[in-house]
């Protein structure tokens, strides 16, 4: 199956975050939209609307575990802060092997979809569960014995 097939049965809306958008404006966005990671998105003047990287709920964790009592202050930090830069994505036209094998390699859980540098789309974990079920033949539930 291709990433072009999964964004398919998605809503097409990608939720994203300016860099210097508050921590805590971020998670507030993430929990409104029941959504694990934000796609950082700048607008540059030469390219528009550009990606530069992933904002997800293990960067805040990772963050406040090293800033001992000091949580508030992560919260004000901007995301540029905490997100990760290094960039992993994919494309349209990749296979669901490629994604799976790129989330494993990398211990990630979402994957911007960039068509020629434009953001397409994220897949997530959950899409690919969602797609793997079909693989996998459904088990008998059997009532416990009384």
């Amino acid at each position: 199956m291709k990433v072009a097939q999964i964004l398919l049965q998605k809503e097409a809306r990608v939720v994203s975050v300016r860099p210097r958008e508050p921590v805590a404006a971020a998670l507030k966005l993430m929990a409104a939209e029941n959504i694990g990671a934000l796609v950082v998105t700048d607008i540059v003047s030469t390219e528009g609307s550009t990606v530069l990287g992933m904002f997800s709920e293990r960067d805040v964790v990772r963050a406040l575990a090293s800033s001992g009592p000091n949580g508030q202050e992560i919260m004000r930090l901007p995301v540029e802060k905490l997100m990760s830069k290094k960039l992993v994505s994919c494309e349209p036209n990749d296979d669901l092997a490629d994604v799976m094998e790129k989330m494993d390699r990398y211990s990630i859980r979402h994957l911007p979809v960039l068509e020629e540098h434009t953001l397409v789309g994220v897949v997530g974990i959950r899409d690919v569960i969602h797609v793997m079920r079909n693989f996998v033949p459904a088990r008998e539930t059997v009532a416990p014995a009384a």
